[in-house]
């Protein structure tokens, strides 16, 4: 589904990320740690062409970016930010991003902006209430009046009504109350067990570990790891890095 190579990508003289290569297989739960500033949101602003080296007239970063990037089987690395949803491909940025003076049923409309099925609309629209009653019960509320949690499930509610091939999640346990992490996770696991392929950037290593089969350690912009988690879990390095715990 997803097929990174060679990635780089560089601010001025700063580079951010640094010749990087991964890979996500269709219908797979995969994620990306490491610690802040590692690269990581960089590096899915740049699959999701929210980055790119001529910038944009809609408030993307310019950078230098090189290398290539695959989606679905096709070269999307000199694709326009524009065609990405449509494509199926969905990022639920850091910081959840929801539009604060819309309503919650307005957000969920915004996700399903680029389709004409209104018939499917709707259908996809009541299982983002089964799936997230929350939002069913704050469907009139205005969106930048919701809790952290609400709003994190508000952008992936978003981002889910587009029906994406591939989800792509920055961080999307950061700031959350413990309990409402948990419910946050159980949503993912829930999606990707529906068939979404799903690239989760996630800096509480041991929850991103435990919930995905494979995953890349990212350090000062490369990828330094890449196991099945279960062998992530049980390396030395990784434990006494991310996970708290030394031998």
């Amino acid at each position: 589904m997803l097929k990174v190579n060679q990635l780089h990508v560089s601010y001025g003289g700063i580079a951010a990320v640094k010749g990087i290569s991964l890979e996500v297989g269709a219908g797979e739960l995969v994620c990306l740690i490491g610690a802040n500033g590692a690269g990581k949101t960089t590096t899915l602003k740049a699959i999701a062409r929210l980055i790119t080296s001529h910038g944009s007239a809609h408030g993307a970063a310019q950078a230098t970016v090189k290398g290539s990037i695959h989606f679905a089987g096709e070269n999307i690395s000199n694709s326009p930010v524009h065609k990405m949803v449509g494509a199926g491909l969905a990022l639920v940025p850091e910081g959840r991003g929801v539009f604060a003076r819309l309503s919650v049923a307005e957000n969920l409309s915004m996700g399903a902006y680029c389709r004409n099925n209104h018939a499917e609309i709707e259908l996809d629209l009541a299982r983002i209430y089964t799936l997230l009653p929350r939002l069913k019960e704050r469907a009139k509320q205005l969106a930048g009046t919701l809790s952290g949690g609400e709003q994190q499930m508000l952008a992936i509610g978003r981002a889910l009504m587009s029906r994406p091939k591939l989800l792509l999640l920055d961080e999307p346990s950061m700031g959350l109350a413990p309990l409402m992490v948990q419910k946050v996770f159980e949503v993912i696991q829930t999606v990707a067990a529906e068939g979404v392929t799903v690239l989760l950037v996630e800096q509480n290593a041991h929850l991103a570990l435990s919930v995905t089969s494979r995953g890349y350690v990212m350090e000062s912009g490369l990828i330094t790891l890449a196991d099945s988690t279960t062998a992530l879990l049980n390396n030395a390095k990784v434990r006494a890095a991310y996970l708290g715990e030394i031998e």
